[in-house]
């Protein structure tokens, strides 16, 4: 499976998709626009280990909500990450079994690295 999960309207999830130059056997998902089923969430869970590994504790409804001051468990992370397309961690790049969360340089230049040896 070759797939990126983002979100349009965020500049940073098009720099690095613009970045990466992925090929056309990748499918795009706006997350927005196509929400997440369980089954990818499921899947990704899967490749990640957790759902809080996928979930963005920088969402701003995670503030709005104040779930920061409670003690979330897996099935709410799920749960919350299906409910609002903004608390998924993104962009999200999926290259068969490996998995990249996130916009951190290190997570980006390990899916360059992971793009390229592909090749």
């Amino acid at each position: 499976m070759k797939k990126f999960y983002f979100l349009n309207s965020c500049n940073t999830c098009q720099r690095i998709l613009n970045h990466l130059e992925l090929g056309a056997d990748f499918e795009l998902q706006d997350i927005k626009k196509t929400p997440m089923t369980a089954e990818e969430l499921e899947h990704l869970k899967t490749l990640s280990g957790s759902y809080e590994a996928l979930f963005s504790k920088r969402a701003k409804l995670y503030k709005e909500l104040g779930l920061k001051e409670k003690a979330l468990q897996e099935e709410d992370y799920k749960n919350y990450i299906l409910k609002h397309y903004t608390f998924l961690k993104r962009p999200v790049l999926v290259l068969d079994d490996q998995l990249f969360v996130g916009n951190s340089s290190k997570v980006i230049n390990s899916a360059i690295t992971a793009l390229l040896n592909e090749k």
